[in-house]
C-alpha cells in the first residue's frame, strides 16, 4: 500500500482527499447508464489530479514541472465539467455535489496560480542567464 501524503504535503494531501471523495461519489451513483458513463469520466479525471501532482513534484526541470501542473489543471477543470453535468442532468442533487465542485474549482485555481508562477520563474531564469 502506498503511504498517504503527510500533513507537510498539503496539496498532495488535498488532491489525495479529492480523489477519495470522487471514488466515494462514483460508488454512490445510481445504477443507470447515463450515471455510469458520466461517473467513469469523473472517476478518471478526478483521481488523476493527485497522481499528476505527485508527478509534478518529481519533475526533472522547471519546464517539466510546468507541463505536469498544466495537466493537473486540465484534469481538475474537467472534473468541474463532469460534476456540472451530473448536476444539470439531475443524476444527483446540486446540494450533494456543490462541496466537491467547489473543491475542484479551488484546486483548479491553485494549479493555475502554480502554472503562472512557474512560467514567470522560467521566464526570469532565461533573462538572468549570462550571454
Amino acid at each position: 500500500m502506498i503511504a498517504k501524503p503527510s500533513k507537510g504535503d498539503d496539496l498532495k494531501a488535498r488532491t489525495y482527499a479529492f480523489a477519495l471523495r470522487i471514488i466515494h461519489l462514483w460508488r454512490a451513483l445510481p445504477h443507470r447508464e447515463d450515471a455510469h458513463v458520466l461517473g467513469k469520466q469523473l472517476l478518471r479525471c478526478g483521481t488523476s489530479v493527485g497522481a499528476n501532482y505527485r508527478s509534478a513534484c518529481l519533475a526533472k526541470s522547471p519546464k517539466d514541472f510546468l507541463n505536469k501542473v498544466r495537466i493537473c489543471l486540465e484534469e481538475a477543470d474537467e472534473s468541474c465539467y463532469w460534476l456540472n453535468l451530473l448536476i444539470e442532468t439531475e443524476i444527483l442533487p446540486e446540494s450533494k455535489l456543490r462541496p466537491l465542485l467547489t473543491e475542484a474549482h479551488e484546486i483548479s485555481a491553485i494549479m493555475t496560480a502554480s502554472a503562472n508562477t512557474a512560467e514567470k520563474n522560467i521566464s526570469s531564469a532565461k533573462n538572468t542567464l549570462p550571454r
